[in-house]
């Protein structure tokens, strides 16, 4: 089963930011890692069987003050309806020649 989870990293500067995710994605079973939040200071972290306390343990030592904010399922995507196509019946074709008086059309059939 998929989880998602989501922890807060306080990332004063670009390689604190580049640390974290690396840990991140270092875990076992870890399939994406991603920023979230308005400020980005968030880490949301998805895959299979992820040890939450280890993640959060592991940002501590090597980032600095973090915190854990949710640990739940991937919430999954709705599949929109897909449109009926319309078909073109190949059985006539309706063929156009120019000319300099009025256009005339000519109609063929197939069948």
């Amino acid at each position: 089963m998929q989880q998602k989870i989501v922890v807060k990293v306080s990332m004063d500067n670009n390689k604190k930011t580049r640390k974290a995710l690396k840990i991140a994605v270092s875990i076992s079973g870890v399939v994406s890692a991603s920023f979230v939040g308005s400020d980005k200071d968030q880490i949301a972290v998805t895959g299979d069987g992820i040890d939450s306390v280890e993640l959060t343990t592991l940002l501590r030592k090597k980032v600095g003050y973090t915190e854990l904010v949710s640990v739940g399922p991937v919430e999954a995507k709705k599949e929109e309806p897909k449109k009926p196509t319309v078909q073109v019946d190949p059985s006539y074709q309706y063929y156009y020649y120019q000319s300099y008086g009025e256009p005339y059309y000519y109609y063929y059939s197939y069948y």
